[in-house]
């Protein structure tokens, strides 16, 4: 080829002369040197075409930038080029490229390029930049599965979809600066795991709009958790990917709350439902059987008539023997008992189309609650896969919005409108506000655009004015989405061309009225109701539920319509919306019907008309859906319907003893009823016997009877008739009969009429072979697999059976079903003929086995747990997005199975899993499972869900030591157990709702758990959430529909008291002011259960000892108290008790300590009950707590002789350190029996309130306030032995002298000045131990003579003996007589509360011993210095010992004491119980 021909055409020449000499090459040489060229360049200009490439065969590298090139050519010579830039120049498409097989890089950013075409041959491309294009879709990539690198940043792209599924290599991929406005689109890129940079928002390009929703980040993080750089930032730390994977675990599992919530609203719904339906079948029931007996009866009379020829009505008195001498039947006998018959079936048949009205209004109710639960499911799985960027919210009355929009919907509803229908008004079941972040910001942005623009409209000062909320309800007869509602709610209003009508519209319609936008749908329904053959197609079932979008719109400009013009934007070039009136004529057409909403007759009966208005927006953009409302129309009382139900979950049930049906159809009964002839009651029988046999049969020989009729009687059993063997006909209708074995083994029974009876199980039947008709209408029946199982086995020959009215029957269609697989000879089920259709499809049904096609139809492969939000199981998931993977089989098939979805497969057993080694994610949902088996050798399994079948043990999960979620709900089971869950210890989710679960021990194994469900069972006590307290992780709770949630007084604040981790209990999250709320009623409450869970054990009743200090206990509600009935020591120091509560009714306490609480009286006070806190409301309802229950007189006389006593046990109490201040409040009279009572450490001022305590032996009262005594400080203490007031403000000794026997009394630092206050103390004749101490009058113990001499039986003064030699000195001091010692007894006690005491002798003038009394702790010692320097710190010693001697143990110490030898006045401390060790 020459040279020139190279070069082509003269005006390449220059442009290829350009190209040499930028990229030095000689142009003249170019022929010669450009084979040798790898890399070429132009840069800015100059360059107009790509021409002359021929020139360099062995081109690699072509860059090409800011020329005015507009398409790639001459390429196809260069099959060696690796890297091609074509970039800001003016490509306004992908070509040329065909012959470049070798490229690897390709960059055409800034360009024209609007579509990604002809790439499809480039497999090599590695690099790919489109990016600053007019690109608005992803396509023609599927081919280039080497691609590592695309850039499509700043294009028009708006979903992604699957167009890069098939480029799994790619690594980095920026798509900034599109329009992408969904994350739901973003979850696509989870298939390319090896991507590792993604780009949506980078520095060069503005963000996407998606970028600026809530957790975008987060949500890009969970589904591509390799990614290392997001938006050119590093997210490659792992804290950062952990904070994401549990922020999306915390939101699935919230919302999987929430949809268990929303199942359990539908579920009351149902059963309210359920109930109204079974009042309303009452009366129609009764109705049935009353007729039903009458029938069975002339049934009877007739098949006698046939058989004898004589009169079938017995006469008066003839009993069950019959006269075969009877007179013949009489004339028309026989044609009146058909005639009543035949009236009696019709009554019937009307009564059970009642009865099927009250169930088509009870299964219309049913779906609309259960499309109103589908539907809240959507919008929850909604928010889910929007990471809360669309949210729903359920209005009630105390929001203001749903006011507003409730008032929004009356006022635009016009009752004339809808007076063809017979509707005279509307209920609003449901509001649901909207907030849908993407379609908001959408709107706001084409606001701000057109409010901004060059040319700012005219309403962009007053853009308000132009706002408005309209309806929109989707045209049923247009729409093609599955649910166009939910479509709308995510993803907004559709383009206008997407509303195209016949006439020509191309706009969004939407008006102001209801019944305009309503207009659709009424004439839809009435079509389809007249193409199912309805007699009226406006009758009001028909139109009675609705559903309508109320949408903020901006009208923008508006103009009016042109009559006979289309509605398209073309046409009305500057409006933004236009509007019709409603009464507008217009052409008739499926759009246009929006037009005529009220007929002419009508108008004039009200202005609605003049104000009823569509509109057309063409800009969906400009609509934000903000409300779904759920409504139905109420209507007229129509004459045909005797029962009117009305939808919903809220319908109002008519009482039990209205009749629900007119009063004619009664007495239409009653007529019937009456038709001649009128039979009389026969007598009836309650057992049977030869005799009774063969009267009923008429006949003579056992053997020979084939007919036996024995309805009407009250037979339970009938075990003679199995002698029967000729018997073929059988009818034991109307009677008591629950079961059916005794009519087994009759081998030529073909026909058995069962119904009316009360049979609850066809256990038993056995060896009916020939029978062919069974009649068990009206029964108990309940378990149809079961009894289904039987008939299969027990009568092969069965080709008529009739179940109607039992139990089982309400499942409806399943049953049918269930029964059609199990006995294939069934020609009629329930009176209806077996379709040869529907029993093919019944025996597909047949329960399974788990065999290889069942594998391969159902097993998967994927490694990883898919990465996407739902709340499927992951097998379940992976089955509903992956195809099947099995084109052919290996050897080694099964070890790659890892997820195994089975549901609904009929199995009885689990079966052929051994080899699916690596198995991880199962379920085996709506089987026929009764146990857990053959899972033994999948030891990897994860997620394992066997739901709806009959399990009733958790045994054979025990080596699934990996399982982090177990769901068995609607099972058998009727505990977890802990053996079982212990071997669990990765389990997070734990679900067993529906099953007959009574006590949640064993689940305390599971500490591991997040989330537990166990509701509706049978759990009672309060006792099992004390099991629960050891699942520190626990976050989820549920134990609705159990009776503990209304046995339990305060059950929601119980449970989240005691388990403060919880975030939800119920399907409801638990707010602060709960947790705050639940502190105050129950913290500190002591219980059985706190016991228990402090001690460890619930062996109350062997309990004899109770220590829980510092536990702060501040209510005590051990109920029943009979359960501590042993308990002697109740140890309760440092809590926060303000009275002793619940202790009160503890039978057998004999020592109780309440040091350091808080203390105010036995009872609670009475407190006024204008304002009552939580905890008092709490207090007064609990019975232990012993609110109410104090008298209101204020004298302790009158207390101490009106208040019955409590405790009459008690003998030692300490209230040491309790802030008393006041003693009479403390009630304490009413401890008659208490021994020992110790309240040192307090504020008490007067000694008051110890009427009733005429046992006490021993007082302690040091560290008080008191200043004086009163007449009656101690006026009823006559048996007092000891008394301790140290450390008080005591300065008179008076009114003592009812203390006659007291032995020991302290009385150290106290403010005594004067030597005749202890002299004073001559009225206690029997005191042997003083002490004075750090007392004024005590300073130079002057006092000490005097108290010698003028008490004769002191032994010890201020803890110092008394010395005969020192009372000799005494006593010569003075000028007075000697005074004798009287002689005394010395005799051991036990004295709780005192230091031991040791003997020590004392020889006196007369040179006898006598005993006495010396403290153990104490030297022996003098008069002497030491002891002067050392007395003040002896007495704050014996203080300290006096406060803890009883902590430390309240074994009483041996003293001696000289008394006179009266029994009756000794304190005999050891015949009672020894007092707790505190």
């Amino acid at each position: 080829m020459t040279q020139s021909e190279k070069l082509g055409h003269n005006g390449d020449e220059e442009i290829i002369r350009e190209l040499c000499v930028c990229n030095g090459v000689c142009f003249e040489k170019v022929s010669q040197e450009g084979s040798g060229i790898t890399a070429l360049e132009m840069f800015f200009s100059g360059f107009p075409r790509m021409v002359g490439f021929s020139l360099f065969p062995r081109l690699s590298r072509l860059t090409i930038v800011g020329q005015s090139i507009t398409q790639i050519q001459s390429l196809d010579s260069c099959p060696s080029l690796k890297e091609l830039w074509v970039v800001e120049c003016q490509l306004k498409e992908i070509s040329g490229l065909e012959n470049c097989l070798q490229l690897q890089k390709l960059f055409l950013y800034d360009n024209k390029i609007s579509k990604i075409s002809s790439l499809e041959l480039l497999i090599n491309l590695q690099v790919l930049w489109l990016n600053s294009n007019f690109v608005s879709e992803i396509e023609g990539l599927s081919t280039l599965e080497n691609l590592k690198e695309l850039n499509l940043a700043d294009n028009l792209i708006q979903n992604i979809g699957h167009s890069l599924d098939q480029n799994t290599n790619l690594q980095i991929l920026n798509l900034s600066g599109n329009r992408s406005a969904r994350l739901r689109y973003l979850t696509w890129l989870t298939r390319l795991s090896k991507l590792r940079e993604l780009s949506l928002k980078d520095p060069q390009s503005s963000p996407n709009p998606v970028c600026v929703l809530c957790n975008y980040s987060t949500h890009i993080l969970y589904h591509i958790p390799d990614l290392h750089r997001l938006d050119s930032h590093d997210v490659s730390s792992k804290t950062i990917k952990d904070a994401a994977e549990s922020t999306v675990m915390k939101k699935m599992m919230y919302y999987n709350m929430r949809v268990r919530y929303v199942q359990r609203r539908f579920d009351e719904a149902e059963a309210k439902l359920t109930q109204q339906k079974k009042q309303r079948m009452q009366r129609p029931e009764e109705r049935i059987k009353t007729l039903s007996y009458t029938l069975k009866h002339l049934e009877l009379e007739m098949s006698e008539m046939l058989a004898t020829g004589k009169k079938g009505v017995c006469p008066e008195g003839a009993g069950l023997h019959w006269d075969q001498n009877t007179e013949p039947v009489e004339p028309g006998h026989k044609q009146r008992v058909q005639h009543k018959l035949t009236a009696i079936r019709e009554r019937i048949k009307t009564w059970e189309q009642r009865m099927e009205e009250v169930e088509a209004c009870f299964q219309r109710d049913v779906t609309q609650a259960s499309d109103r639960k589908e539907l809240m499911t959507h919008f929850l799985v909604m928010e889910l896969e929007t990471v809360g960027n669309i949210r729903f919210e359920e209005g009630n009355t105390s929001d203001a919005w749903f006011s507003s929009c409730y008032d929004l919907l009356l006022s635009r509803f016009c009752v004339w409108d809808y007076k063809p229908y017979n509707i005279t008004g509307i209920k609003i079941n449901q509001i649901m506000r909207v907030h849908n972040r993407a379609l908001r910001l959408r709107f706001e942005d084409k606001l701000h655009f057109l409010l901004t623009s060059d040319e700012p409209p005219f309403f962009s000062q007053n853009y308000k004015r132009c706002m408005e909320y309209l309806f929109y309800v989707p045209d049923p007869e247009r729409t093609t989405e599955t649910n166009e509602v939910l479509h709308i709610l995510e993803n907004g209003f559709k383009s206008a061309d997407s509303y195209k009508v016949p006439c020509g519209d191309r706009a969004v319609p939407l008006s102001n009225s209801l019944s305009a936008c309503e207009q659709l749908h009424m004439r839809s329904t009435q079509r389809s109701a007249a193409k199912h053959g309805a007699k009226n197609p406006a009758d009001p079932p028909a139109l009675i539920h609705g559903q309508l979008i109320v949408c903020k719109v901006f009208l923008g400009h508006s103009v009016p319509a042109i009559d006979g013009v289309p509605v398209r934007s073309d046409i009305y070039a500057k409006a933004q919306s236009v509007y019709r009136k409603a009464n507008t004529k217009q052409p008739t057409t499926s759009q246009e019907t929006l037009g005529r909403v009220c007929s002419s007759d009508l108008q004039g009966r009200c202005d609605c008309s003049q104000r009823q208005t569509v509109w057309y927006i063409f800009d969906h953009e400009l609509i934000l859906p903000e409300y779904l409302i759920d409504f139905e129309y109420i209507t007229e009382e129509m004459p045909q319907l005797s029962s009117p139900c009305a939808p919903g979950s809220d319908v109002p049930v008519a009482p039990a003893d209205a009749p629900s049906l007119p009063c004619d159809d009664q007495a239409l009964d009653e007529e019937a009823l009456a038709l001649e002839p009128v039979l009389k009651p026969r007598p009836k029988l309650l057992s049977l016997d030869e005799k009774s046999i063969l009267t009923a049969a008429r006949a003579n020989v056992l053997s020979q009877i084939t007919v036996l009729n024995l309805h009407g009687n009250s037979l339970s059993k009938m075990k003679e008739i199995s002698c029967l063997t000729a018997l073929r006909h059988l009818t034991i209708s109307f009677n008591e009969f629950t079961h059916l074995d005794d009519i087994s083994h009759l081998p030529n029974l073909e026909f058995v009429d069962a119904s009316f009876n009360r049979i609850v199980s066809l256990e038993g039947l056995r060896g009916l072979g020939r029978l062919t008709q069974l009649d068990l209408r009206w029964n108990q029946l309940t378990r149809v697999r079961d009894d289904a199982a039987v008939l299969r086995k027990h009568t092969p020959s069965l080709l008529r059976l009739d179940t109607r009215h039992n139990p089982w029957t309400t499942q409806g269609e399943r049953v049918r079903m269930e029964v059609l697989g199990r006995l294939k000879t069934l020609t009629h089920l329930n009176g209806v003929l077996v379709m040869e259709e529907e029993a093919a499809a019944a025996q597909t049904s047949t329960p399974s086995k788990i065999n290889t096609e069942c594998l391969l139809a159902h097993s998967r492969v994927e490694t990883d747990r898919p990465r996407c939000l739902s709340l499927l199981p992951a097998a379940q998931l992976l089955t509903h997005l992956q195809p099947s993977p099995w084109t052919h089989t290996t050897p080694e098939w099964t070890s790659k199975i890892t997820a195994l979805n089975l549901d609904g497969q009929r199995l009885s057993r689990i079966t052929n899993l051994d080899k699916l080694v690596n198995l991880r994610w199962a379920s085996f949902n709506k089987n026929e499972l009764s146990r857990i088996e053959g899972l033994e050798h999948c030891p990897l399994l994860e997620e394992l869900s066997l739901n709806h079948n009959n399990i009733s043990s958790l045994d054979g999960v025990c080596k699934l030591q990996r399982l982090t979620r177990l769901s068995v709900n609607c099972n058998q089971l009727q505990c977890l157990d802990a053996s079982v869950l212990e071997h669990l210890p990765n389990l997070h989710f734990l679900s067993a709702e529906r099953n007959r679960i009574s006590s949640l021990h064993g689940v305390q194994r599971s500490r591991s758990l997040f989330e537990l469900y166990v509701g509706n069972n049978n759990i009672s006590t309060s006792r099992d959430i004390y099991h629960l307290k050891a699942l520190t992780s626990l976050i989820i709770l549920d134990l609705y529909g159990n009776p503990l949630v209304e046995k339990l007084e305060h059950y929601r604040v119980y449970v989240i008291f005691h388990l403060p981790s919880l975030k939800a209990l119920d399907g409801i999250a638990v707010e602060v002011s709960e947790c705050e709320n639940a502190k105050d009623v129950f913290g500190g409450r002591l219980t059985p259960d706190m016991v228990t869970e402090k001690l460890g054990h619930s062996n109350y009743r062997e309990m004899t000892d109770l220590e829980l200090t510092a536990c702060g206990v501040r209510m005590v509600d051990l109920v029943p108290a009979d359960l501590f009935v042993n308990l002697r020591c109740v140890n309760l120091e440092r809590n926060n008790l303000t009275s002793f509560s619940g202790l009160i009714y503890l039978p057998n306490v004999k020592a109780l300590c309440l040091n350091y609480n808080h203390i105010e009286s036995i009872l609670p006070r009475q407190k006024a009950q204008t304002h009552l806190s939580s905890r008092q409301v709490l207090y007064q309802k609990v019975h232990s707590s012993g609110y109410g229950q104090q008298n209101s007189r204020t004298s302790r006389e009158a207390l101490c002789d009106t208040l019955e006593p409590l405790m009459s046990s008690l003998e030692v109490l300490h209230l040491s350190y309790n802030s008393i201040s006041n003693l009479s409040e403390l009630q304490l009279s009413r401890l008659t029996n208490l021994r020992a009572l110790f309240l040192q450490g307090n504020d008490i001022v007067q000694v008051e309130g110890l009427e009733g305590l005429r046992c006490l032996r021993e007082l302690v009262l040091d560290r008080n306030r008191l200043r004086s005594l009163s007449v009656s400080s101690f006026s009823s203490q006559v048996a007092l032995l000891e008394l301790r007031m140290s450390e008080n403000r005591l300065r008179d000794l008076s009114h003592l002298h009812s203390l006659g026997q007291l032995r020991s009394l302290h009385l150290d630092n106290n403010k005594l000045q004067d030597i005749a206050e202890l002299e004073k103390l001559e009225v206690l004749p029997s005191l042997i131990e003083l002490s004075v101490v750090s007392n004024p009058v005590a300073r130079r113990s002057l006092h000490r003579p005097v108290l010698v001499l003028r008490l004769p039986g002191l032994q010890v003064l201020d803890g110092i003996p008394i010395t005969l030699e020192e009372r000799t000195r005494a006593e010569l001091m003075l000028t007075e007589g000697q005074y004798p010692v009287p002689p005394a007894l010395g005799v051991e006690v036990v004295f709780p509360g005192l230091s031991p005491l040791i003997r020590a002798p004392a020889r006196g003038s007369s040179g006898l011993q006598h005993e006495i009394l010396v403290t153990a702790n104490l030297e022996e010692t003098h008069h002497s210095n030491k002891y002067k320097k050392q007395r003040a710190g002896r007495s704050h010693s014996r203080s300290a010992q006096s406060d803890g001697r009883h902590r430390a143990g309240l074994n009483g110490h041996r003293i001696y004491i000289g008394y006179p030898t009266d029994p009756d006045s000794r304190f005999h401390i050891h015949g009672g119980p020894k007092p707790p060790p505190l």
